[in-house]
């Protein structure tokens, strides 16, 4: 068993060894900025420019190398425990380098590996001055670890540090980015104030844009939206969910659209300059519930294909008031009779007088059609070879109205 003797003596060495060690921290830090200064010449002028704060560092670290030290103190880890303010304020400093690697773009493992180098200089400067102070063998692989274990923190500090920032600037992009769609859908908006919002969200203003628009309460359709790439702006306001495209005119993005979007059962709004957009995602949402009536084919469904059957079905009251004139004349019939003369009506509209693709399309005999065109004859009269009745029967009729 140790005498008192013994223990001050160990103690009167590791204060020794402290103040020597101490001594060195201005020759370590010079030589670990001249082996960054070739690879890492920005970590370098840092340990140049930041004599104060890289100084506390190193005091922290000598004083954990000496708590590590000092007789009965059998846990490496001890040192991390330390919450003075010196080691505190150090932590702070190598999240905000951690921080300032993701602003600039660069990699942590590449700060990390800096700090591997800074840690085998340590290394040496403290086995040496071990060495010099005449610290006993079993000293040297507490004070190797303590050294690693010091670093780890400080690398540890500087990972928290770049996640964090990563992590704050994806959500602050997203929320400009979401701040800017918002924009864009608005009537509010103004050239300026698009420009600004643009420039702050990073985001390339495009001569004409299309919204893309799935059904929120379809967890696939969501995840494909959320795939999209960076150059898509996301839409979440209201009940609507999905994204602005820009410049989708030309036909490999539109088709690169297609197969991204397989799937989703997604609607894509018709290309407009973007003063235009608010009006194009009506119209997309005309489609979209057109697609839920099965009035519309696709995956995706591309407005600008079916922009005929959205005009028909905008407004609904006004397209049953229209189909209540045009069938007025066959109101006094029995209801079974009467839908199967509209679907006869409807048939003959789309085949454009054709009685054979009539026939084809409801699966009946042609001398049927025939019949029922009859009597359709019998109550329309003239109107069924006027023009403009004819256009304003298929405005009514042939959009796959249901009506019967």
């Amino acid at each position: 068993m140790r005498d008192g003797r013994a223990e001050a003596s160990d103690d009167g060495a590791l204060d020794g060894f402290a103040v020597a060690l101490g001594a060195r921290l201005p020759r370590l830090l010079h030589e670990v900025g001249e082996l960054l200064r070739p690879d890492w010449p920005d970590y370098a002028r840092f340990l140049d420019e930041s004599g104060p704060v890289v100084a506390d560092a190193g005091r922290v670290f000598v004083h954990s190398l000496l708590d590590v030290a000092r007789p009965g103190l059998r846990v490496p880890a001890a040192p991390l425990e330390r919450e003075d303010a010196a080691a505190m304020e150090a932590d702070v400093v190598f999240e905000q380098i951690g921080r300032m690697q993701w602003q600039r773009g660069q990699e942590l493992t590449e700060l990390l590996t800096a700090y591997q180098v800074g840690a085998q200089v340590a290394w040496r400067h403290v086995s040496d001055t071990a060495l010099e102070r005449g610290l006993p063998p079993k000293v040297f692989s507490v004070l190797a670890e303590a050294v690693f274990v010091f670093v780890n923190r400080l690398s540890s500090s500087s990972a928290h540090g770049y996640v964090l920032e990563q992590s704050e600037s994806s959500a602050a992009r997203e929320r400009l980015r979401q701040e800017l769609s918002d924009l864009l859908l608005s009537d509010r908006t103004d050239t300026a104030a698009l420009r600004l919002a643009a420039s702050r969200a990073g985001w390339t203003l495009p001569d004409r844009a299309a919204v893309i628009l799935v059904d929120p309460a379809d967890q696939h359709a969501r995840t494909v939206v959320e795939r999209l790439d960076s150059r898509c702006l996301p839409v979440r306001r209201h009940r609507l969910y999905g994204a602005i495209v820009p410049d989708p005119t030309d036909r490999r993005l539109r088709e690169r659209a297609a197969r991204a979007l397989q799937g989703a059962h997604a609607v894509v709004g018709h290309p407009v300059p973007l003063a235009l957009l608010p009006a194009s995602t009506e119209v997309a949402q005309i489609a979209m519930d057109l697609r839920r009536r099965g009035l519309l084919d696709g995956d995706p469904v591309f407005a600008s294909d079916h922009l005929d059957r959205v005009i028909a079905h905008r407004d609904e009251r006004l397209m049953s008031v229209l189909q209540a004139q045009v069938l007025q004349p066959l109101s006094g019939l029995p209801p079974a009779r009467r839908a199967q003369l509209v679907e006869t009506l409807a048939a003959w509209l789309r085949a454009m007088g054709d009685r054979r693709t009539v026939a084809e399309e409801l699966h009946i005999h042609p001398q049927t059609v025939r019949y029922r065109l009859g009597q359709l004859r019998s109550i329309f009269g003239d109107e069924l070879d006027s023009p403009e009745s004819r256009a304003r029967m298929f405005l009514a009729l042939g959009f796959g109205s249901g009506t019967g």
